[in-house]
């Protein structure tokens, strides 16, 4: 009972709170103002002992002292257990400028066992276009560690292969967005819906006078705006703080079959309906005896496996849904049935195969 009870917060959660009134800032983005993605290929050193020796880590960090002047002679293999190849990554903000900082992430891409207290050396990071938009380098801050004993024993804690350095990176390129350009702004819903978008075009429609803003579709709704670019932002500055009533969710019921959780919208409603609900209980027991012969008989003793199983069935209980049954209803009925999580997924599939749930049920 109580994992069910667990498992149903949400659903009562769901019933609680209806749709209220939301900023349209909360609820779209203005289309191209966004981030952009950025990686690149580095080395960390100064590792005790906990980096690696690999073709790819050799080779990068014999490129790196030749590219101070040091040039190793031919045959030497350098000895790396000091350093690690690396993957950084990034999130470029959008309208970030030159001199402006990001933080970086850094992830250890071969065998180096941690890169705790390693410094990323200058690193080049690029966009999906192959251009380099930012230069990272520091010292990591490492939250896991790992530590091994010389008999083979070994803990770790956490994850010690990846780090973050805060500020690690400089933009050195700006990327151009169209917030500037046009006559027009596009803003674009984070969920697809129709009445959503048909409110949201009103709601700025009734503050700044009719056909300014069109819904384009269910995602986007188009904005007539200044040209002049400060009187652009204070323009935007207005349009998205207004508030307005985005449509109701569609109704969905969401299932997670590996860890038991259960999400049923609001605007579930169930047709007339009946199940019966019945439980099975099948406990195997087994046990082994020993059969020990005389003394004097010169047998053999013998294991003897003795099994014992119980079937013990509960008595079946039917509930009937009437027609329109809400989702409190639905919650209370299924709870006075003692169901568990498993039960209550098998039983929600059941009723949407019998065309009895008007809504979507989605397993994930």
């Amino acid at each position: 009972m109580k994992t069910l009870l667990h498992s149903l917060v949400i659903l009562l959660t769901f019933s609680v709170f209806s749709v209220q009134a939301a900023r349209i800032k909360d609820v779209s983005e203005v289309a191209g103002v966004r981030s952009n993605q950025l990686v690149g290929y580095g080395l960390v050193v100064g590792l005790a002992g906990t980096g690696e020796t690999t073709p790819f880590t050799d080779q990068s960090f014999t490129a790196m002292l030749k590219n101070f002047g040091i040039v190793l002679p031919p045959g030497t293999k350098p000895k790396t257990k000091n350093v690690a190849a690396v993957a950084v990554s990034a999130e470029l903000p959008p309208f970030s400028k030159q001199g402006q900082k990001i933080d970086v992430t850094v992830s250890s891409i071969g065998s180096a066992k941690s890169i705790r207290g390693g410094t990323l050396v200058q690193t080049f990071l690029k966009g999906l276009d192959g251009k380099t938009y930012a230069v990272a380098q520091g010292n990591l801050i490492v939250g896991g560690f790992s530590a091994e004993g010389a008999d083979g024993s070994k803990i770790v804690g956490n994850t010690p292969t990846v780090g973050r350095i805060t500020d690690g990176a400089t933009v050195e390129r700006e990327v151009p967005n169209p917030f500037g350009r046009g006559d027009f702004l596009t803003f674009n819903l984070f969920d697809a819906d129709f009445t959503t978008a048909q409110r949201m075009s009103e709601t700025i429609n009734g503050l700044l006078g009719p056909n300014v803003a069109s819904a384009m579709d269910a995602t986007s709704v188009r904005v007539r705006a200044p040209r002049d670019v400060s009187q652009r932002v204070a323009f935007l500055s207005m349009i998205e703080n207004l508030e307005f009533k985005p449509a109701d969710a569609a109704a969905k019921i969401i299932v997670n079959s590996r860890t038991g959780t259960i999400v049923i919208g609001q605007n579930v409603r169930l047709r007339p309906a009946a199940i019966t609900h019945g439980g099975m209980t099948v406990t195997i027991n087994e046990d082994f005896n020993v059969s020990q012969p005389n003394p004097l008989a010169g047998g053999e003793t013998v294991v003897t496996p003795d099994t014992d199983i119980t079937v013990t069935e509960k008595e079946a209980r039917m509930f009937h849904f009437k027609p329109g049954v809400t989702l409190d209803e639905l919650v209370r009925a299924v709870n006075s049935v003692g169901a568990a999580p498993s039960d209550l997924m098998a039983i929600l599939q059941a009723l949407k195969q019998a065309g009895a749930i008007d809504g979507q049920m989605i397993v994930i």
